[in-house]
C-alpha cells in the first residue's frame, strides 16, 4: 500500500545572489514574527533591505485608541527594523484591519517595487491558514492574505508598462521587471530557509521592540516570550534543514 501522508521535502537553501530586497507587509511586528533572524543576516553581508508596511498597527491594540496606537506602534516598527540593519521603513496608510485586496494596494506596491528596484521580495503568509496547506489549523488574517497576495501579483505588475500606465506619466516609475523571487515568510509551505544561528539574537531584540504589543498580547516576561516563540519555530525546522535551526520562507520564483 501507498502511504498517502507524503513527507515534506528538505528544505533548500534561500538564493543570495541578489543585492536589494524589499519586504512588504501588513503590519508592525508582521516581518519579527516571521523574517528579521534573515534579514538580520542579509543586512550583515552588505544587502540592502526595505521595509514597506501597508498599516500603521492602528487597530491591533485594544486599550489604546487608533490615533494614538498609530504613532506609538509606527515608532516601535522604525526601532525594531534597525536592530537588524533596516534604516528604510515605509508605510502606506491603508486601514488596519480592513485592508482590501485590490487596484489601490496592487497599485501602491507596484509603485514601491519601481521606486526602489529590488531583486527579491518578502512578505508574510498569503494563504488562508498557518498550519496547512489544505484547510484546518488557525485561520489567517484578511490583511495578511491581501497584502501577500497583492504582493506576488505586484510583482509581475511593476515590469508591465501598461498596467497602472499613470506610475509613469504621473510619477515617473518606470517599469522594474527585475524581481526574481518573492519569498513569503510564516508560509504552511516553506521551500527554502536560512540558517537562524547568526540572526537569532537580534530577531529576539527586534520583536521586544515592539514593547506595547507584546505587552498587550502576553503576561509572560516579554523577552522569555520572544525567545520561545523564536528559536521554536526556528528549532521546528531544523529536520527539514540538515538539523540546523531554521528560518523558513515559500520562494515562487519569476
Amino acid at each position: 500500500m501507498i502511504n498517502s501522508l507524503a513527507q515534506p521535502a528538505p528544505l533548500e537553501p534561500m538564493p543570495t545572489h541578489w543585492q536589494r530586497a524589499l519586504a512588504v507587509v501588513a503590519h508592525p511586528d508582521d516581518l519579527e514574527y516571521g523574517g528579521a533572524g534573515a534579514i538580520a543576516d542579509w543586512t550583515d553581508d552588505g544587502r540592502e533591505v526595505i521595509y514597506l508596511l501597508a498599516t500603521r498597527g492602528e487597530a491591533g491594540i485594544d486599550t489604546i485608541p487608533p490615533e494614538a496606537c498609530a504613532p506609538l506602534r509606527e515608532a516601535e516598527q522604525r526601532a525594531s527594523a534597525a536592530v537588524v540593519g533596516v534604516s528604510a521603513v515605509e508605510f502606506l496608510d491603508h486601514r488596519d484591519g480592513t485592508v482590501e485586496y485590490g487596484l489601490d494596494l496592487r497599485r501602491d506596491i507596484t509603485a514601491a517595487i519601481r521606486r526602489h528596484r529590488p531583486e527579491l521580495l518578502i512578505t508574510l503568509n498569503h494563504r488562508d491558514t498557518w498550519d496547512g496547506q489544505n484547510g484546518g489549523g488557525s485561520w489567517n488574517t484578511p490583511d495578511h492574505k491581501a497584502v501577500g497576495r497583492a504582493t506576488l501579483d505586484a510583482a509581475a505588475d511593476a515590469g508591465n508598462r501598461w498596467i497602472f500606465p499613470e506610475l509613469i506619466s504621473e510619477h515617473g516609475l518606470d517599469p522594474w521587471d527585475g524581481v526574481r523571487w518573492v519569498a513569503v515568510a510564516g508560509s504552511p509551505a516553506p521551500t527554502h530557509a536560512v540558517d537562524a544561528g547568526p540572526g537569532l539574537e537580534r530577531a529576539i531584540r527586534s520583536l521586544m521592540e515592539h514593547k506595547a504589543y507584546i505587552e498587550a498580547l502576553t503576561d509572560q516576561d516579554p523577552q522569555e516570550y520572544c525567545r520561545a516563540f523564536l528559536a521554536g519555530q526556528a528549532q521546528q525546522a531544523a529536520a527539514l534543514f540538515g538539523g540546523r535551526p531554521a528560518v523558513t520562507f515559500e520562494v515562487f520564483t519569476r
